[in-house]
This record gives C-alpha cells, sequence and structure tokens, in this order.
C-alpha cells in the first residue's frame, strides 16, 4: 500500500510539472513537444485536474492557453513545491558528496555578456553535476522572476524592487566611455558627461541602467543628451564606435576584455555628482535557497568582490 501510495504520488507531481509546462509555453501542442507526448494525452490530465478541482484552470483562446485566476493560484502551489524539491535534492546531494542541483538565474544585459559566462564556466568545472537556466530580463523583471520561485537568484544593475531581495552583493559600478582609439577623447584620464554631449552619442534604450545613470548625470550637470542611435544590442552600441566618431558606454562589468583588439578605447566617466549605479546580487528575502544556488551565489559575491572592490 505504501508503494501503491508513492507512486500515485509521484504521477500527481509530475501532472502539476506538466501544467506548469503548459503555462510557460501558452499552448499544449508546445508543451507536449517539449514533454514528449501528444497533445491530446497532454490534455487529458489537464482536464482531469480540473475534475478534481472543480473548476477550469486555463482560458482557452486561439492562440492558446492562458491562466486563469484558478490556475495562477495552482501555478504558485506548483512552483513553491517544484522549488521546495529542488531544494531538497540539492541537499540530500550535497549530503552524499555529489554536489548537483539546478540553479535558476535571472539577470540583465549587463552581467550576461562576460561575467556569468566565465563564472558558470568555471563552476561546472568543478561541479560538473550542476546544471544552470540564465533568463535575461529588462530591468525591474528580474526581481519579479524571483516572487514566485521562478528564478533562485538575481543579478541586476540598479534593482527597483531593492526591499524584497535578501543582498549577498551590493557595488557601485563605474561607467566607461567607450570609443575609437583615434578619437580626440581616446587620451583622456577621465570624462565628464558635458565632454561626451558634443560627439554623435549611441546609447542603451530606457529602461537599461546604464541610461538612467546617464540621463540622471546629464540632467544634474544641465546637458542634453541627443543619441544618434538607441539600442538595447550592448555589441552593436560598442561596435559602432569604432573607426567613427560616435561614442558608447559600458559599465565595469560589461568591458570587452579585448577591447585594443577591436580598436577601442574605454575611459572612465565621471559620475560623482549623481547618486551611485549598484550593481547587486540576491535572493528572495525570506526563502531559503537549495544548496547548489546558495553556493553558486556565494562564488558570484566573491567574485564580484574581487573585481570591483
Amino acid at each position: 500500500m505504501e508503494i501503491r501510495g508513492s507512486q500515485t504520488a509521484m504521477r500527481h507531481q509530475l501532472i502539476l510539472k506538466y501544467i506548469d509546462k503548459i503555462a510557460r509555453a501558452g499552448s499544449l501542442r508546445s508543451a507536449a513537444e517539449e514533454l514528449g507526448i501528444t497533445p491530446s494525452a497532454l490534455n487529458r490530465r489537464v482536464q482531469g485536474i480540473e475534475h478534481e478541482l472543480g473548476v477550469e484552470i486555463f482560458e482557452r483562446h486561439p492562440s492558446g492557453l492562458r491562466p486563469n485566476v484558478a490556475g495562477e493560484i495552482l501555478l504558485k502551489h506548483i512552483r513553491d513545491q517544484i522549488a521546495d524539491m529542488d531544494r531538497v535534492k540539492s541537499s540530500i546531494a550535497d549530503l552524499s558528496g555529489m554536489r548537483a542541483g539546478h540553479i535558476n538565474i535571472a539577470t540583465t544585459r549587463e552581467a550576461v555578456q562576460f561575467f556569468l559566462p566565465a563564472l558558470i564556466k568555471q563552476h561546472l568545472e568543478e561541479f560538473p553535476s550542476v546544471t544552470f537556466s540564465v533568463e535575461l530580463h529588462e530591468r525591474g523583471e528580474a526581481e519579479v522572476s524571483l516572487l514566485d520561485n521562478t528564478n533562485d537568484i538575481a543579478i541586476v544593475f540598479r534593482p527597483m524592487r531593492l526591499k524584497e531581495l535578501h543582498l549577498v552583493y551590493s557595488g557601485v559600478q563605474k561607467v566607461y566611455c567607450i570609443m575609437s582609439d583615434q578619437h580626440p577623447l581616446a587620451g583622456r584620464d577621465r570624462l565628464k558627461i558635458y565632454d561626451c554631449a558634443e560627439f554623435p552619442l549611441v546609447l542603451p534604450k530606457r529602461p537599461e541602467g546604464i541610461r538612467q545613470v546617464l540621463d540622471i548625470d546629464a540632467e544634474k550637470t544641465g546637458v542634453t543628451l541627443a543619441p544618434a542611435l538607441e539600442s538595447n544590442s550592448l555589441d552593436l552600441l560598442r561596435l559602432m564606435s569604432r573607426d567613427s566618431m560616435a561614442l558608447s558606454f559600458s559599465l565595469a562589468i560589461n568591458l570587452r576584455p579585448d577591447l585594443e583588439s577591436e580598436r577601442l578605447a574605454a575611459v572612465p566617466l565621471d559620475t560623482s555628482e549623481t547618486a551611485a549605479g549598484v550593481l547587486v546580487a540576491g535572493y528572495l528575502r525570506g526563502r531559503v535557497l537549495p544548496v547548489a544556488a546558495a553556493r553558486f551565489l556565494e562564488l558570484v559575491n566573491k567574485e564580484l568582490s574581487m573585481q570591483f572592490s
């Protein structure tokens, strides 16, 4: 009887994971393809849960399925259970010396180009049984993704929901002006925002954190920023400065290590008259992280503290 009960519980857990997958995919067909089952079989599982609850949990639209109010309540329960199980698995694996687990990271463009890939590679070399998921968010959205346990860790520049984060790292990020190595400003030790306003500017689109720093600095200095180009592609902005008079900007964490090979130079921007742009790393306040995620967050704190102290 105990074995049968355990098997029933496992099947129930599997169905709940199916529902979470449908909610994320937005359609039965897409979710079924990812799960490796037929859409009709998946639909029967959903109908079974709806029959058990006595209510529908999805709104059916021509474009797909969307959770209704009852579905959102169920999804919160499902994601809490999945997060708890991940924490238990990670703790058990840690006790057995396997050092396994899955880590969900929410971040923004500033950390995902150079810092985070290098750190994940380093971690995987030491703990090859650990797996990662990294979601790129617009400013303000990374912290929100922690609220329902979709992600474990957030690494964010100028967070918008700081009170909900338990911070493990917090540090100021310097801003650099990126330009051609032949640019008239390339030999300067430091620049002010009014020095830059005389040249074509290629800027990140709002609400990127670095754009906010630049806008605040310009406003306090009495300078108007009139970008020749705006983009959410940091690579595009950097390359627009090569062999031209255009100026782009980068945080220290996002400085390309081989700028010189691209015929580019980086000069620090003096933003001392404005509020500092702070990079933070943390997790949802009040949550107990899985062991694997907690260990990786310790590494994030160590590396950020060493590089930007």
